[in-house]
């Protein structure tokens, strides 16, 4: 695997070793030693699936103390453009955000530790996978606004389709207003 570091700490993109031939291919998608020699994590206690029609918007989410999570992204089927916003108050890129293009051809994947807002949007028809680092807990459950102005993301899709729950959720100013 080669980890790419990225310009905020802690998120980083992985690409793993694919071998491939005539009748497809093969790769690890999750090794605890491998993960371990990379400094990454290694307590995954849930894993997810999601499926998103092009244009589905998912985002931005993030689940409160106890019960933040790191995730480990990636596409099993599709193209998306996937979305990390720093939330950390205490961190020097709070505010900022890493977009990653994730795709099945590729199986790149990124880790997107605690302390972050993530989201998506389907590029294509697509099934996400997510490894969690904590259980989903609807109490902690919270979001930024997808569109959020301040934050600035390129979505790279016109008329994106968003859930009524995610079109609600507040700005990051709203959130965070005694930090910024």
């Amino acid at each position: 695997m080669q980890i790419r570091e990225t310009s905020i700490a802690g998120l980083v993109e992985i690409f793993p070793r694919v071998f491939q031939d005539d009748r497809g291919f093969f790769f690890e998608s999750y090794n605890e030693e491998l993960f371990k020699k990379l400094g990454l994590p290694t307590n995954f206690v849930q894993d997810n699936q999601s499926f998103s029609i092009k244009g589905v918007v998912r985002g931005l989410h993030f689940q409160n103390a106890p019960f933040a999570q790191g995730k480990l992204v990636r596409v099993i089927s599709g193209r998306v453009l996937d979305v990390a916003v720093d939330i950390r108050p205490e961190s020097p890129t709070f505010g900022k955000h890493e977009v990653f293009e994730l795709r099945s051809d590729t199986n790149n994947m990124a880790y997107v530790p605690e302390g972050f807002a993530h989201g998506f949007v389907a590029l294509e028809d697509s099934v996400f996978s997510y490894k969690c680092t904590n259980v989903y807990n609807k109490a902690a459950e919270s979001g930024l606004l997808w569109n959020d102005p301040d934050l600035g993301i390129d979505w790279g899709v016109e008329n994106p389709i968003v859930s009524e729950k995610d079109i609600i959720l507040p700005t990051f100013k709203t959130l965070f207003e005694k930090y910024v």
